[in-house]
């Protein structure tokens, strides 16, 4: 039982990104999809409704559209959420409207959001 409580304690430390990419290994190794599953039990819920009439977004693109005139809080968030270089940031900040990342989940594209507009940037999710 200190194996799995370790486990936990280990998996609650991940940040929302190296969650993410857990998620996909998990995925890929196991051949299943934590998305699918949601699909699957979704419509059980409703206790036999009809379909909804259009599928709830599952991926989002997040974008970059301004720094909010504070370029250098932007560029760091940037860098941080990316894992670019300081001159790719720039460059992307500076190139806005811009994608930061794509094909994110909607938890961890309103994460993105949340850092970039306490920088001082503003996000649009598409």
């Amino acid at each position: 039982m200190a194996d799995i409580n370790a486990l936990v304690d280990q998996l609650s430390s991940l940040t929302v990104l190296e969650a993410a990419d857990l998620a996909k290994a998990l995925e890929e190794k196991w051949g299943v999809s934590a998305a699918a599953a949601v699909a699957v039990a979704g419509p059980a819920a409703g206790g036999g409704a009809a379909a909804p009439a259009a599928e709830e977004q599952t991926e989002f693109d997040v974008i970059l559209t301004g720094d909010g005139g504070k370029k250098i809080n932007v560029i760091k968030e940037v860098r941080a959420i990316t894992n670019l270089g300081l001159g790719e940031a720039k460059a992307l900040v500076e190139s806005a409207p811009k994608a930061i990342k794509e094909g994110v989940s909607k938890a961890e594209a309103e994460e993105i959001k949340k850092k970039i507009e306490e920088a001082g940037g503003t996000v649009e999710l598409k």
